[in-house]
C-alpha cells in the first residue's frame, strides 16, 4: 500500500513520524520533518505502522545531501545495502540538535508522565559538537569474507548483521578515517600466513596526543604475532598494536590481551587530564564532548572547572558508579573530593588505578558491581552514575537514596531508561534539577543526557 504523507518530526531512532489517513502513527524510513512524499507501507500493526519513503513531492528545508557514499536510506533506493552508522546525515545539523532535545523532552512527558511545560523548562538546549564529521576517536570494524574468500572489513548494515565494506569513515578523526582500507589491505596480505580468526578490528586515534592503537579481536589460539605486528605497523603508524582474546558475541568476557607492539594502550587527553586506555575498556568516542560531560558533572555537584583546572569540592565524599577508566573520578578528585570509584570490568579497573596515579589523583577504586558495593560506602555528599544503556538496575536508586547524597549527577546514553529512572529518583525523594542533552554522536539519533538531581528537604 502506498500513501502520500506529510512528515511531522523525527522519532526516537532512525525513522521520522507521520500519520496515515486513518490516523495511525507511521514510522517512515528515509524521511525528514517537513517532507511531503509517497511512502510504501511495509508493515501495519494494531497501534502503528512502518513505511519507507519512495519519492518526494516537496523536500523539507532541513533535508541536505548525504556526504557519505555509504549512507543509509536514500529516497527511492530501498534495495542497496548501506552502512547503518550515520542514519541522520540527511538532516542539517541544527535540525538534528533540535530533534534530539525534543526527544529527551518527549521521554519525560511520555515515560515519566511529566507536564510538557515542566519538561521544556528543565531540559536545556542540546550542546552541539564542534565537529559534525571527523569526531570519532574510535572506529570498530566488523570482519567478514567477500565472495572470493578474501578478508573484508566494514560496518554493519542498518538492522542487520550483514557487513558493508567501506574504504573510509567520514565520522572518524583524521588518522583513523582511512583505517578500514589500510587494515583491509594489510590483513589480506597476512591471509597467506593462514586463517587469522579475526572477527573485529578496533582503531583508536587521538588528535591531541597522536596516540594510535590497533586492536585485533580474535579467538584464542595460534597467531602469527611477529608478522602481524610488522605488517600492521607498516600499514598504519601505530603507537600500540594489541590482540584481544575473546569469542564473537562475548566481547566483554575477555580471556586475555597480548601486546604485539608498542605501548599496549591508547592515550587521550580530556580537560587537561591524561588517560591511558586499554583496548577492552570503554572511553567516550567524542573527546571534545567528553570534556563537556566532565564540566557538567563537576559543576552539577558544586565544583568548578577553569583554566587552572578543577576546584570547589574540597573534602566532599563522592562516589562514582560505573566509573570506567576514571573519566569523572579523576577530575572530581583533582577538584578536591574524596572519591570512591566502583567499576566491574577488570580492564577498566586497572586503567582507573593507573590513570589516578598518573594524574596525582587520590581515588579509592573498588572492583565490583555498583548495586552490590553501594550499600557499603556509607553516607555520601554527592554521587555520579554513568550506567550502560539499560540504565540503573532494580534497587540501585533506593540504595542511592539510603546513602543520602545531596546531589546526584546522572549521565545517560539512553533517554528511555533515563526517563524511567527519573521516576524512581523522584519517588525516592530527589528532584530533577537540570538536564542537558549533549551530542556526542552527530549524524546519528543517539544523544547523551547530563542531568542533576537534588535531594529534597526532610528526606533522609
Amino acid at each position: 500500500m502506498e500513501e502520500t504523507l506529510r512528515i511531522e518530526r523525527m522519532g526516537y531512532e532512525e525513522a521520522a513520524v507521520a500519520h496515515l489517513a486513518s490516523g495511525k502513527t507511521v514510522f517512515v524510513e528515509g524521511a525528514c520533518p517537513g517532507d511531503v512524499g509517497v511512502a510504501a507501507v511495509l508493515e501495519e500493526k494494531a497501534s502503528f505502522a512502518t513505511a519507507r519513503l519512495l519519492s518526494l513531492d516537496e523536500a523539507s528545508p532541513v533535508r541536505v545531501d548525504q556526504p557519505c557514499p555509504y549512507g543509509a536510506c536514500l529516497v527511492g533506493d530501498p534495495a542497496r545495502l548501506r552502512c547503518g552508522g550515520c542514519p541522520w546525515q540527511r538532516l542539517d545539523y541544527a535540525a538534528q540538535l533540535a530533534a534530539k532535545r525534543e526527544n529527551v523532552v518527549a521521554r519525560l512527558v511520555r515515560s515519566a508522565h511529566w507536564d510538557a511545560a515542566r519538561a521544556q523548562a528543565v531540559v536545556g538546549e542540546a550542546v552541539g559538537s564542534k565537529r559534525e564529521w571527523g569526531y570519532r576517536n574510535k572506529v570498530e570494524l566488523a570482519a567478514a569474507k567477500d565472495a572470493r574468500g578474501f578478508f573484508d572489513l566494514g560496518f554493519y548494515a542498518a538492522n542487520s548483521h550483514d557487513v558493508v565494506a567501506v574504504d573510509a569513515c567520514r565520522a572518524a578523526v583524521r588518522g583513523a578515517e582511512r583505517a578500514p582500507r589500510a587494515m583491509r589491505g594489510a590483513l589480506r596480505y597476512l591471509q597467506n600466513s593462514g586463517d587469522l580468526d579475526i572477527f573485529r578490528v578496533g582503531v583508536r586515534h587521538s588528535l591531541r596526543t597522536r596516540s594510535t592503537e590497533i586492536a585485533l579481536w580474535t579467538r584464542p589460539g595460534a597467531f602469527p604475532r611477529a608478522a602481524v605486528a610488522k605488517t600492521l605497523g607498516s600499514a598504519l603508524k601505530a603507537t600500540s598494536i594489541v590482540r584481544v582474546l575473546a569469542e564473537p558475541g562475548k566481547e566483554r568476557k575477555i580471556k586475555g590481551l597480548e601486546v604485539l607492539a608498542g605501548a599496549g594502550h591508547w592515550e587521550e587527553e580530556v580537560a587537561g587530564v591524561r588517560f591511558m586506555v586499554s583496548a577492552p575498556s570503554f572511553f567516550q568516542v567524542n573527546t571534545a564532548q567528553a570534556e563537556t560531560l566532565v564540566r557538567l558533572v563537576v559543576e552539577g555537584l558544586g565544583g568548578r572547572v577553569g583554566e587552572d583546572g578543577f576546584a570547589g569540592l574540597d573534602g566532599a565524599y563522592v562516589a562514582d558508579l560505573y566509573a570506567g577508566c576514571g573519566t569523572f573520578s579523576v577530575p572530581l578528585a583533582l577538584a578536591g573530593a574524596d572519591v570512591v570509584a566502583v567499576e566491574s570490568a577488570g580492564s577498566s579497573v586497572r586503567d582507573l588505578r593507573r590513570n589516578a596515579d598518573a594524574n596525582g589523583a587520590d581515588v579509592d577504586v573498588v572492583g565490583g558491581d555498583a548495586g552490590r558495593e553501594l550499600p557499603d560506602l556509607g553516607r555520601l555528599d554527592a554521587l555520579v552514575v554513568d550506567p550502560p544503556r539499560s540504565g540503573l538496575g532494580e534497587g540501585v536508586v533506593e540504595s542511592i537514596a539510603a546513602a543520602a547524597p545531596e546531589r546526584v549527577a546522572y549521565v545517560s546514553c539512553n533517554p528511555a531508561t533515563w526517563a524511567r529512572d527519573v521516576v524512581r529518583f523522584e519517588d525516592a525523594g530527589y528532584r530533577l534539577d537540570a538536564a542537558r542533552p549533549v551530542d556526542l554522536f552527530p549524524q546519528t539519533y543517539h544523544v547523551e543526557v547530563a542531568s542533576t538531581f537534588v535531594r529534597q528537604e526532610g528526606r533522609l
